[in-house]
């Protein structure tokens, strides 16, 4: 036994790979794009543990978290994420090809695993974090343990609905959460301003196309002062802010981390999240006040999650 553990964020447009010593010092990293396809994914979940073995040795474990619904059999039911996904049974795909224990499980809760160990809600007793990457990936803590439901989909808060008939969202659904409040629906509200012939301060950084418009250009341009970009964000506030009072009604949690590849702009809009969530959040000015908490990990939360609960495979 060397204590060493992989883990293994798969999302729907990056796959990133850590190992970790015992101590949870990170001592190999790598990053590849996420292709389309299942062959092409089990390919490179394959190859990015390859290299991870190559560069730190021999490993006891891998930790696994993807970006879908995943039932408690290692059946990844549902991932609007990744093309091709659906009811494929990844455990059983993946098992025998490493020759050590794996353990799967959903990318937020990886995250959150991680946040509980080392981040943003160490301690935490009963805490929910909504990962905003190209969708949301959502997690709870009750009472300590994360909750994962009867069937192993529990915590899917980006596909709740809060515009009947509203914006297409990738599940095939309209009027999800994550329909507005993750990178693809910052995308949205920014090109719904355009429509209307304004964000041409966006637009500009976007080469002068609004459908190459991404949400780094939306980011860059409120960092410049762009007071149109500024109003995007705002409205994205708002946006997370329904979101999370809706989770507070549901489960009253002490603490919420926002976290995935957003996080690193958490500064834009943390405060306008938390000044929207007082003024939608039930019993506001009668409840303990909410922690609304940027993952202190960052975007590798889910990986270092991973590699967190494969080594507990191991001890099991």
């Amino acid at each position: 036994m060397t204590g060493l553990t992989i883990g293994l964020d798969v999302g729907g447009t990056k796959c990133l790979g850590v190992v970790l010593t015992p101590d949870d010092v990170t001592v190999a990293e790598t990053r590849v794009a996420t292709p389309e396809g299942i062959p092409a994914l089990i390919e490179t979940v394959v190859a990015v543990v390859d290299e991870l073995v190559e560069v730190a040795g021999p490993i006891d474990a891998v930790g696994l978290g993807v970006a879908g619904q995943l039932d408690l059999d290692g059946v990844l039911r549902f991932a609007p994420n990744l093309v091709g996904a659906d009811e494929f049974p990844i455990r059983d795909m993946l098992e025998g090809k490493f020759g050590m224990p794996l353990r799967i499980d959903n990318d937020a809760n990886c995250a959150l695993v991680a946040e509980l160990h080392h981040g943003a809600v160490v301690g935490a007793r009963d805490a929910a974090m909504v990962n905003i990457g190209t969708g949301i990936g959502s997690a709870v803590i009750i009472d300590g343990r994360l909750y994962r439901g009867a069937n192993g989909m529990a915590g899917e808060w980006g596909h709740t609905t809060v515009q009947p008939d509203g914006a297409d969202c990738a599940c095939g659904r309209r009027g999800c959460w994550e329909a507005y409040a993750s990178g693809a629906g910052l995308v949205h509200l920014a090109r719904e301003m355009m429509h209307s012939g304004d964000g041409r301060g966006i637009v500009q950084l976007a080469g002068g196309d609004p459908d190459n418009v991404r949400g780094e250009h939306v980011t860059r341009a409120a960092r410049m002062g762009d007071h149109e970009a500024l109003a995007v964000l705002d409205h994205f506030a708002r946006w997370l802010a329904i979101g999370i009072a809706n989770i507070t009604a549901a489960l009253d949690p002490e603490a919420v981390v926002i976290g995935g590849g957003v996080v690193v702009e958490a500064d834009l809009f943390i405060e306008p999240v938390r000044s929207h969530y007082g003024r939608r959040v039930l019993a506001a000015g009668h409840r303990p006040e909410l922690r609304i908490v940027a993952a202190a990990l960052g975007e590798r939360a889910a990986a270092l999650g991973a590699a967190i609960l494969g080594r507990d495979t191991v001890a099991a």
